[in-house]
C-alpha cells in the first residue's frame, strides 16, 4: 500500500490494532516520553494523544516502533526493487533489447519516481499559515529532565546548495524551542544540511530552511538513510512511496512543500549566529551537552487545518529508531557492492547509536585486501564517523554479533590484524573522546581459517582485582571490578597479567556490571558507548617498522570514566505519576500493557 500521508498509514495501524488512541490529558513536558518509553519497551502500539496540555494538536508517537508496523508502512516492494535494480546491472551492461524488455517492469517502477505538482488550494499543508508567533503551540516534547527545554525530535530539514539548488538535503537534525520564533539547529560535522549552511556562511548568506513535520511515512524513513553526499533524499522518499511525491509552491516564497505534510515550517539560519544549545538526552543512551550550535529564525509555519504533530523519543537502545534503521540498512544494503567493490556486506549497530561500531563482509581475494577495504569504508560518508571496524572474509547475518564476533577471534592475529588511529574525528554525540568531535578508530581484522580454538567457559582462578567474570560468547570474557575512578589501571595490570598467564581468551571487556553479557543489546551498547580505542584498549606490544603489534589478550575498558555525560534515567516523580495515571491512559483501549 502506498502511503502519500500519516493519515491513512494511521487508519492502516487502527485497524490492526496497532495503535491506541490516549484521551487522557497528559504533558508533554516528560509525562508522554515516560508513557512512550514503556509502551516501546513493552512492543506496544503507536499512540495518539488526542488532550496535549498547552495544545491544540494532538501528538503521534512510536510510529515505527516495532517491526510489524515498520512492514505496513513500507512494504516488501522498496527492498525487492532496490534488489532488482542492483542485480540487473550486469545483464544490462551493454544494454540489448532482450535485456530491457526483461526489465520492462522495473523500469516501470522507476518512471514513477519523482515528483508531481499539486495545486495550493489543493495542498492541506497548506491551510493553515501563522506568521504572528508562528512557533506558539506547537506541542514540542520534553523527553528527560535534565533536557535543555522541549525539542522538536521528528524534523524533516530541508536545504538547498547555495550554489546549484538541485542539490538538496533533507536530514533530521533535533530542534531545541528557544521561544515563539527561534529554534536551535543541531547540525553535525557529517551531516547535509550542515554542509550546505557552511557553503552559505563562507559567503556570509543565510541559507533558507524548511523543516516539514510528517507526510508520507516515506519522507520520515529517508530523513535519516545514510545516503552518499549529494544523493537527494526525495527521490528515495519517492521510491520507496512507489509513486511521485506530491509537492507545493509555497504561496509566500520558497521552498516547495510537500502537499500532505502535517506542518512546514520556514525560515533561514544565519550566518555566524550560535546559541548554547542542549543538553539532551539522545539515543546514545546519554545526555548530550551544552555546545553552541546554529540559529534558526523562523519565518513562518504551514499546517493543515487539524494537524498531528508527530513526535518521537530516543533513549538507550531499543527505542523507535532502531527499528527503522535496521529497515533502512536492508534497504540500501544491495547497494554497498556497487560503490564499494570489495564490500559484500556491511551492518552498523543501532544498539551502539550506529557510528560507534560497524562490521562488513569483505573480499580477501590477496593477503591484506580486507585492510584496503577497511580504509575505503572508513573514507565513505557517514561511514567514515565509524568508531570500531570489524571485518571478517566469512558470508554471515552481521546482525547476529556473537557470531560476527567469535569468527573474527578464531581467525585474527593480534600482531598483524587490530589497528588503532589516534587524533581522527567522531560523532558529534559520542563524548568518549577528548573533546567534542574528536576520537579514534580502530580496525579489527578476522579473515582465512581459524588459527585458535575459543573458551566457551571460564574455568580460571580469581582474577585479582576482579570479583565478578560472565563470557558473552566464546573468546570474550566480561568481567567487572572496581569503578575507573577507583582504579583507573585495572586495564593496564589485566592486559599485562594475562599476557603473562597465556590466557585463552583472546578478548576481555572490563564493565561496570557483568551482566551486560546476559545479551546483545547490552553488551554492544554498555561497551561501544564507553571506550575510546586510543585510550582504551590495553595489550601487550611491540613497535617496529612504525607499526605496533599486540599481544594477546586484548583488553577493553569499557567503564564509565570522569567527564562521560550522565546515563539517562527518568525522573522518579514522573515515574509514580505515569504509575498511578497507567489505567486511565488505557481505560478505552484494548491494549492494556
Amino acid at each position: 500500500m502506498i502511503f502519500d500521508s500519516l493519515r491513512p498509514f494511521i487508519e492502516v495501524l487502527r485497524q490492526n490494532n496497532e495503535l491506541v488512541i490516549i484521551e487522557a490529558p497528559v504533558d508533554p513536558v516528560l509525562e508522554i516520553a515516560e508513557i512512550h518509553r514503556r509502551v516501546i519497551e513493552r512492543e506496544g502500539p503507536a499512540l495518539l494523544f488526542t488532550n496535549v496540555k498547552g495544545s491544540t494538536f494532538p501528538v503521534v508517537t512510536n510510529l515505527f516502533g516495532t517491526q510489524k508496523r515498520v512492514d505496513l508502512a513500507f512494504g516488501p516492494r522498496p527492498e525487492q526493487l532496490v534488489q532488482q535494480l542492483i542485480g540487473s546491472v550486469d545483464s544490462l551492461l551493454p544494454p540489448s533489447f532482450s535485456a530491457l524488455w526483461g526489465q520492462k517492469n522495473m523500469f516501470l517502477d522507476l518512471m514513477k519516481v519523482g515528483f508531481k505538482k499539486v495545486p495550493g488550494e489543493r495542498a492541506p499543508v497548506l491551510q493553515v499559515s501563522r506568521r504572528e508567533r508562528p512557533l506558539e503551540g506547537i506541542p514540542a516534547i520534553t523527553s528527560w529532565q535534565e533536557d535543555g527545554g522541549p525539542f522538536v525530535t521528528l524534523p524533516l530539514v530541508y536545504t538547498e546548495h547555495p550554489h546549484n539548488r538541485k542539490n538538496h538535503n533533507l536530514g533530521m537534525y533535533r530542534m531545541q524551542i528557544f521561544d515563539d520564533r527561534t529554534t536551535g539547529m543541531h547540525w553535525q560535522i557529517h551531516k547535509g544540511g550542515g554542509f550546505h549552511y557552511h557553503e552559505a556562511e563562507k559567503r556570509g548568506e543565510a541559507l533558507p530552511v524548511t523543516v516539514f513535520l510528517g507526510g508520507p511515512p516515506a519522507l520520515i524513513a529517508s530523513a535519516i538513510a545514510p545516503m552518499p553526499e549529494n544523493m537527494p533524499e526525495l527521490m528515495l522518499a519517492s521510491l520507496i512511496m512507489g509513486g511521485k511525491l506530491p509537492m507545493a509552491d509555497n504561496p509566500l516564497g520558497g521552498h516547495r512543500i510537500p502537499a500532505e505534510a502535517e506542518f512546514a515550517i520556514v525560515g533561514r539560519v544565519l550566518p555566524h549566529e550560535r546559541r548554547p544549545e542542549g543538553p539532551f538526552g539522545d539515543h546514545f543512551g546519554y545526555y548530550s551537552l551544552v555546545h553552541d550550535f546554529p540559529v534558526f529564525q523562523v519565518d513562518h509555519v504551514w499546517h493543515r487545518k487539524d494537524a498531528i504533530y508527530p513526535a518521537t523519543i530516543v533513549g538507550k537502545p531499543k527505542q523507535e529508531d532502531y527499528f527503522l534503521g535496521e529497515y533502512l540498512q536492508r534497504l540500501l544494503s544491495p547497494a554497498f557492492p556497487m560503490v564499494m567493490p570489495g564490500v559484500r556486506s556491511l551492518w552498523a549497530y543501532a544498539e551502539t547509536g550506529v557510528h560507534a561500531l560497524a562490521a562488513a563482509v569483505v573480499r580477501e581475494s590477496y593477503s591484506r585486501e580486507a585492510l584496503g577495504t577497511a580504509f575505503r569504508i572508513l573514507g565513505e560518508g557517514q561511514l567514515s564517523l565509524t568508531k570500531f571496524l570489524i571485518l571478517t572474509d566469512k558470508p554471515m547475518d552481521l546482525a547476529d554479533f556473537p557470531l560476527l564476533l567469535e569468527t573474527v577471534l578464531e581467525r585474527f592475529d593480534p600482531f598483524k590484524d587490530l589497528f588503532v588511529f589516534d587524533q581522527t574525528s567522531h560523532d558529534t554525540l559520542d563524548y568518549t573522546g577528548p573533546r567534542l568531535n574528536h576520537g579514534s578508530k580502530a580496525v579489527l581484522l578476522g579473515v582465512g581459517d581459524p588459527v585458535r580454538q575459543l573458551p566457551g567457559e571460564y574455568t580460571g582462578g580469581t582474577i585479582p582485582g576482579i570479583h565478578k567474570v560472565k563470557p558473552y560468547c566464546r573468546g570474550c570474557l566480561v568481567v567487572e571490578g572496581a569503578s575507573y575512578a577507583d582504579d583507573p589501571e585495572l586495564g593496564s595490570r589485566l592486559a599485562e597479567r594475562l599476557s603473562e598467564e597465556n590466557s585463552p581468551w583472546p578478548l576481555i571487556v572490563i564493565a561496570d556490571d557483568a551482566d551486560i553479557a546476559d545479551g546483545q543489546t547490552a553488551f554492544l551498547w554498555a561497551t561501544f558507548t564507553r571506550f575510546n580505542p586510543a585510550a582504551d584498549i590495553y595489550a601487550v606490544s611491540d613497535a617496529g617498522r612504525h607499526h605496533i603489534g599486540y599481544r594477546l589478550p586484548i583488553v577493553i575498558d569499557a567503564r564509565m570514566k570522569p567527564g562521560y555525560p550522565d546515563e539517562l534515567f527518568p525522573r522518579e516523580d514522573i515515574v509514580k505519576l505515569v504509575d498511578d495515571r497507567w489505567k486511565e491512559y488505557f481505560q478505552s483501549a484494548n491494549w492494556k500493557g
